[in-house]
């Protein structure tokens, strides 16, 4: 099986993205999403985000309806704060933090195939509002490509260029998640 990962400013073109890959045939259990809470369709939820040290239920059904996007459920994953999330890569991020492993999202990524460069950059999307799909799958990789491209994805080395310009380098788990008001700034200053 081969990982493709991309990183959307906006939820809807990663929710996008999911529709059409399950559309194509890409079993719901081979994509994962990772989405910063206040830009997704859930973010008015008055649902408490677990610690991930309690191993929060990443597949926790919370809408109607089906595929992958039904199942989004809403936890805290450090550095990124509440996020909705769904998938293997959740999963395996919690299952790093919870086992006491350094990396979280970073860790699962770089597992799973991701350059730690890549991975930071993710990352650090995520933080500011941004949105993570990755799917692990056998389909022809040129056919998983053209349909994660088409809901425009971030380019990780410009993006990174961005952040470096006001001294960023890599992603720190340390720092406060962004909050709505900053989310919103993020949101807009990508668009």
């Amino acid at each position: 099986m081969e990982t493709y990962t991309r990183v959307y400013d906006t939820y809807n073109h990663a929710a996008r993205a999911v529709t059409a890959l399950e559309q194509a045939g890409v079993p719901a259990h081979e994509i994962s999403l990772v989405a910063n809470k206040h830009v997704s369709n859930l973010h008015e939820m008055e649902t408490t985000a677990e610690p991930a040290a309690t191993g929060a239920g990443v597949g926790a059904a919370i809408g109607g309806g089906a595929g992958l996007l039904a199942g989004l459920g809403l936890l805290a994953i450090p550095g990124l704060g509440p996020v909705v999330a769904v998938g293997w890569l959740a999963s395996t991020a919690l299952g790093l933090v919870a086992g006491g492993a350094t990396g979280g999202v970073i860790g699962a990524l770089v597992g799973a195939g991701v350059s730690e460069d890549d991975a930071h950059v993710y990352s650090e999307v995520v933080r500011r509002g941004g949105t993570l799909l990755t799917v692990k799958t056998d389909m022809a990789a040129s056919r998983v490509n053209a349909i994660l491209d088409a809901y425009s994805p971030i380019d990780a080395k410009v993006r990174r260029a961005e952040y470096a310009k006001n001294g960023w380098s890599k992603f720190d788990p340390t720092l406060p998640p962004y909050d709505l008001s900053a989310t919103e700034r993020e949101r807009l200053r990508n668009m």
